[in-house]
């Protein structure tokens, strides 16, 4: 399997010298073929995401799988012309009358490792950004979701050749083995522990990486807030494919003096928007729906108040111990957590003694309390009155700080970040840098600015 990676990965690698600067007509064109992919069989992504899940919401997959995609992608084919062109940079008057421009350059072979929370959506996003920036790509999807790996695997060599775009299935071995290839790019999306392995592997090959990954998002609810219109865009993060979202918000800060009323906000939202099981996404297999249930288990056998409407509805857990799992670990799932707190700026320094999240939701208007969240906390987006919802704006970078992952894709974000930027400088043919040339005279420290 190692030899059949290394022969895939060199076929690209030919590919890619042969064809080092793809023009826009050929750029688009494979955008064009990646969205017809996905537009053309919906009802089989579906099928097979609801085969790896054993059931999740049909509008879900359409709106974060399907629909994602094809947003970017249309995005992508309508800029790209705009973010291909080369553009001007300041040249220091010494220098003068030369001229500097940047002008982005493909990378190559770029390798993406993707997760199984939204294994269609998150495997062809930042594909799209590097067909984009002019490279070919290998792709390995992940073993949590066989059906959607193997409909991937299955329908790719339709669309593209193997130069172009290759599926590479397999567990962790063949994961560890894909990380260790010397891709230009290499993107993974996961969990921070196997995000800090992937990091290691590449760094043997100076591998440059983009690691997506997650942490614990908070959202903070202020006294201004309008306390049931941030309950239904809490619920509607938290019971978005049954809280398996990196940037769900996975805890709740509010003032002691507003914790019942958000409560009751809270639990109106999830009798609105989850009063049964029909819409819900179960847990992707047996042993992450084992952990999810052993978070509530300890919540309660320690004294927590806990609010459950439903087995696939958001579970609330009033005030946990510190100590518990589910303040100590990601939860992704279907808990959350309510944490009281005297004011809003114990509220920030709770979030701030922590590490920096890959999302930050605050529910308020107060102008100087959003200066102030912007200015004094850290995290990879900080998002007002709503959740999710900045994920799908393909002009914003999407990604993380710290433990909550390097790097940023999406739009002309992710165009950059798989695309070298190349300084040019174009000597004047008027040129009086001769000067400047030894033997070195005493005016030429004045004219430095160190005489």
């Amino acid at each position: 399997m190692t030899r059949d990676l290394t022969g895939d990965f060199n076929t690209q690698r030919q590919a890619a010298d042969q064809m080092p600067y793809p023009t826009l007509a050929v750029r688009r064109e494979r955008l064009a073929r990646l969205a017809r992919m996905t537009k053309h069989h919906q009802l089989e992504i579906i099928r097979a995401i609801q085969t790896d899940f054993g059931q999740r919401s049909d509008v879900e997959i359409r709106m974060a799988e399907i629909s994602a995609v094809l947003h970017a992608a249309r995005h992508a084919r309508l800029h790209l012309w705009r973010w291909m062109r080369p553009w001007a940079a300041s040249m220091p008057w010494r220098l003068l009358p030369a001229r500097a421009r940047i002008a982005p350059q493909p990378l190559g072979v770029v390798g993406v490792m993707s997760p199984w929370n939204y294994p269609w959506s998150l495997a062809l996003m930042p594909i799209v950004d590097a067909f984009a920036a002019g490279n070919v790509v290998m792709l390995k999807p992940s073993e949590h979701t066989p059906a959607t790996s193997a409909l991937l695997k299955q329908l790719v060599p339709q669309y593209f050749t193997p130069e172009e775009f290759k599926v590479v299935e397999g567990g962790v071995d063949i994961a560890r083995r894909f990380s260790e290839l010397p891709f230009d790019h290499l993107l993974f999306t996961g969990s921070t522990a196997v995000g800090r392995q992937v990091a290691q592997a590449a760094a043997v090959n100076l591998t440059p990486t983009t690691l997506e990954l997650g942490g614990k998002s908070p959202a903070i609810v202020a006294g201004d807030a309008d306390f049931d219109k941030a309950a239904a865009a809490i619920i509607f993060g938290k019971g978005m494919n049954g809280g398996q979202t990196c940037i769900a918000p996975d805890y709740v800060l509010v003032e002691s003096r507003h914790l019942s009323a958000l409560v009751k906000a809270l639990s109106r939202a999830i009798q609105q928007q989850r009063p049964d099981d029909q819409a819900a996404t179960h847990a992707i297999n047996a042993a992450h729906q084992q952990r999810l249930d052993a978070m509530l288990q300890e919540a309660h056998d320690h004294g927590c108040r806990i609010i459950d409407e439903g087995r696939h509805a958001p579970a609330l857990i009033i005030d946990p111990h510190q100590d518990l799992q589910v303040m100590r670990e990601e939860i992704f799932g279907r808990c959350l957590p309510v944490i009281s707190f005297k004011d809003m700026q114990a509220a920030i320094r709770y979030v701030n003694a922590r590490p920096h999240p890959l999302a930050l939701y605050a529910f308020t208007n107060d102008k100087g309390l959003q200066q102030q969240l912007l200015q004094t906390t850290r995290s990879g987006a900080l998002v007002f009155n709503a959740t999710l919802l900045h994920h799908a704006v393909p002009s914003l970078p999407f990604g993380g700080v710290g433990e909550s992952g390097m790097g940023a894709y999406h739009g002309r974000h992710g165009f950059t970040r798989f695309s070298h930027l190349r300084g040019l400088f174009y000597q004047s043919k008027h040129a009086s840098s001769h000067l400047i040339y030894p033997p070195y005279r005493r005016w030429l420290m004045k004219l430095l600015g160190l005489g």
